[in-house]
């Protein structure tokens, strides 16, 4: 147990399960107070359930980050609740997936929505906040698939994500002089079930990555949690820009 993150405020978004919910409790472990962010109340109230049973601070704000109103109102009732805001771990993201010709309008637009413009109205929004008070650091979730990989049926994804690594990118060198430090991690398949094929049990997902990544296996939400606080910590500091790829030597 350490304590890199005591006195500090994390927000994570996309906090009610997967890589978001184990940063979360991550983030608590190492002393920060927490609030979790999405569109599911039941699954967030968990989240901090999970981290009070280990004795840390948390609490829940109901938001859809497509909604520049709902993003301010995060913001603000983070800061509101627990006196500022010094980290931020952009988290949420969908899956839509499909032939390019085949692929239906609206379901691009969701994936749009959610993915890369949630990103965006979380940085304008958090930096907003930070610029007057003393910077913060900024962790985005792009992906393997996207700036490094493009695979069948996931184009419209991968286009989301190549996105988010451009645009975070670019958000570090307009910031970094102004104290607020923003990088990118991109996982490849984490035991999550946006890594699961439909119909795709657990074993199946282990089977099929036992040839398709150098590793041989799907990477574990602690890797994840980890690689998240390390692009978070002060020990990163001079990482600004970085667009982190986790994925078990996929694009190696």
């Amino acid at each position: 147990m350490t304590a890199r993150f005591t006195g500090k405020v994390v927000l994570v978004t996309g906090g009610g399960s997967g890589i978001g919910r184990a940063a979360a409790l991550a983030f608590a472990r190492e002393g920060a107070a927490v609030v979790v962010a999405g569109r599911g109340a039941a699954a967030l109230e968990e989240t901090v359930k999970l981290i009070e049973h280990e004795g840390g601070r948390a609490d829940a704000v109901t938001a859809d980050v497509s909604s520049s109103a709902d993003v301010a109102r995060l913001v603000a009732t983070t800061v509101e609740r627990h006196g500022g805001l010094h980290v931020a771990f952009n988290n949420a993201g969908v899956v839509e997936g499909g032939m390019l010709a085949d692929m239906d309008e609206d379901a691009w637009d969701r994936l749009l929505a959610v993915n890369l413009t949630g990103v965006f109205l979380s940085m304008k929004h958090e930096i907003a906040h930070m610029l007057g008070n003393g910077g913060g650091v900024i962790v985005n979730t792009s992906s393997n698939l996207g700036a490094h990989l493009r695979l069948p049926f996931l184009g419209a994804y991968a286009a989301s994500k190549a996105a988010v690594s451009a645009l975070s990118r670019t958000a570090a060198k307009e910031y970094i002089g102004q104290g607020i430090r923003v990088n990118v991690l991109s996982p490849g398949p984490i035991d999550t079930s946006m890594s699961l094929w439909p119909g795709e049990t657990e074993a199946d997902r282990a089977e099929r990555l036992k040839g398709a990544l150098p590793i041989g296996r799907v990477g574990s939400l602690d890797e994840a949690a980890s690689a998240v606080l390390w692009l978070a910590a002060p020990e990163s500091g001079f990482a600004v820009g970085h667009d982190l790829v986790l994925d078990g030597g996929a694009t190696a």
